[in-house]
């Protein structure tokens, strides 16, 4: 008869534990005994709970080398860029410049704007006739990203971040993306030509996109700035407006 926990069947086990927090498993339930540290270990205890959460799908069934690192990446999954859309005002972000009539805040489409693709977003920032930088420092391990994490896996590190002019004149945009190690030392950097919009422009939100792949270990930091002004020195906010800056970690298939 059936007297313990532990007499349970493997997959009734792996079923039961699948519903445990991954914190829990790994920090309690790994270390109740042999079997739990083997049940907790089992590729099909991840993959199951990779199916309970809606991280699965059947195409990645030979893709994926490492399931527990899948759903950990998954799971912590979401845009580490705070307050991205001007919602919060300035707030988390550090202004490194801040000329001409200083970073302003305004609703869209805005005067001589568009709508952007995205309904969700509603305001962005916009610049001035001097140059208007700012900046965010994201934290890895803060985020939930160990270090074991990303010096063995290097999950792909995805930034985008969108950008527009208004119509009736010209701006510069640019955009400064550096994966930093403990001591600040920059171990991989995305920085492309600053983009120069003519007046008469469309007026149009476009999107930029990179993908941190195969980097060197040791990522601690991600450092990210952008910003700009505008090429006619106008009084006012007539500079590069952006908004919906994202950046992202993983999965990748591992």
């Amino acid at each position: 008869a059936m007297t313990t926990v532990l007499d349970l069947p493997e997959d009734v086990l792996v079923e039961l534990l699948s519903l445990l927090p991954a914190r829990d498993l790994l920090r309690a339930c790994r270390l109740v005994c042999r079997q739990w540290r083997y049940v907790v270990d089992l590729t099909t205890l991840w993959k199951r709970k990779c199916q309970r959460e809606g991280f699965y799908t059947q195409h990645l069934d030979r893709s994926i080398s490492d399931w527990k690192v899948f759903y950990m990446l998954c799971n912590l999954r979401r845009n580490l860029i705070k307050n991205p859309c001007a919602e919060e005002k300035f707030q988390h972000w550090k202004i490194d410049k801040n000329e001409g009539d200083k970073w302003n805040i305004e609703d869209l489409p805005g005067p001589h704007g568009n709508m952007m693709p995205d309904p969700k977003v509603h305001k962005y920032f916009v610049t001035s006739y001097g140059p208007c930088i700012k900046s965010q420092l994201i934290t890895l391990q803060k985020e939930g990203y160990w270090n074991q994490l990303m010096d063995e896996k290097r999950p792909e590190i995805v930034v985008k971040d969108w950008y527009s002019a208004r119509f009736d004149c010209g701006c510069r945009y640019e955009l400064t993306v550096r994966l930093l190690s403990e001591d600040y030392i920059v171990l991989e950097e995305f920085h492309p030509e600053p983009v120069v919009i003519e007046q008469w422009s469309d007026a149009t939100w476009r999107e930029i996109s990179h993908t941190f792949q195969n980097y060197p270990a040791g990522v601690r930091y991600i450092f990210f700035q952008h910003g700009g002004q505008d090429t006619q020195f106008w009084a006012g906010w007539y500079g590069i407006r952006v908004t919906n800056s994202s950046i992202t970690i993983g999965p990748q298939t591992l």
